[in-house]
C-alpha cells in the first residue's frame, strides 16, 4: 500500500509538472479540478484494496491528458470563448456597474471585500476594477488630484 502510495505520488508530480508552473491563485476552474481529481486518485487508490498501482495510473493519465487537452483547446481563440470566462469589469470611474456585478455572480460585499484587499476603502477611489477570467479581481486607483 505505500509503495502503490509512493508511485501515484511520483507519477502525479511528474504529470502535473509536465504541464507547467502555476500558483494556487492563479488555478482556473479546469485546473482546480484537474488538481482535486489527482488528489482523489492518490489520496483514496493506494488503500482501494481492489486497486492496483496500473489502474491509478491510467486514471491519473486520462486525467492529465484531459487536463493537457483542454489547455491546447484554450490557445484556440474559438476554443477559449468556449471554455474561458472573459475579464468583467465591476467598477468604472468610481462606479460600481450592478448589472456587471450581477452577472459575474457578486455581491456589492465579496465586492467591497476584495476592494478592501487591494487597500481601497470606498469604490469611488478606484478607476477601474476587474474580475478577471480566473476569478482575481485587478484594480487601478484613481489618480490623486491635485
Amino acid at each position: 500500500m505505500a509503495l502503490k502510495a509512493f508511485l501515484l505520488y511520483v507519477t502525479a508530480v511528474v504529470g502535473l509538472r509536465a504541464g507547467g508552473r502555476r500558483t494556487l491563485a492563479e488555478l482556473s476552474a479546469y485546473d482546480f479540478v484537474a488538481a482535486v481529481a489527482v488528489g482523489a486518485i492518490v489520496g483514496r487508490l493506494p488503500s482501494a484494496p481492489d486497486a492496483s498501482y496500473l489502474s491509478g495510473a491510467v486514471t491519473l493519465l486520462a486525467i492529465l491528458a484531459a487536463h493537457a487537452l483542454i489547455t491546447w483547446v484554450r490557445l484556440i481563440p474559438a476554443g477559449r470563448r468556449l471554455i474561458e470566462q472573459g475579464p468583467v469589469v465591476v467598477v468604472s470611474h468610481g462606479r460600481v456597474l450592478a448589472g456587471n456585478l450581477h452577472r459575474a455572480g457578486m455581491t456589492r460585499g465579496d465586492l467591497d471585500g476584495l476592494l478592501r484587499e487591494h487597500g481601497v476603502a470606498d469604490a469611488a477611489e478606484v478607476h477601474l476594477a476587474v474580475l478577471e477570467g480566473w476569478g482575481r479581481l485587478s484594480v487601478l486607483r484613481r489618480e490623486a488630484s491635485g
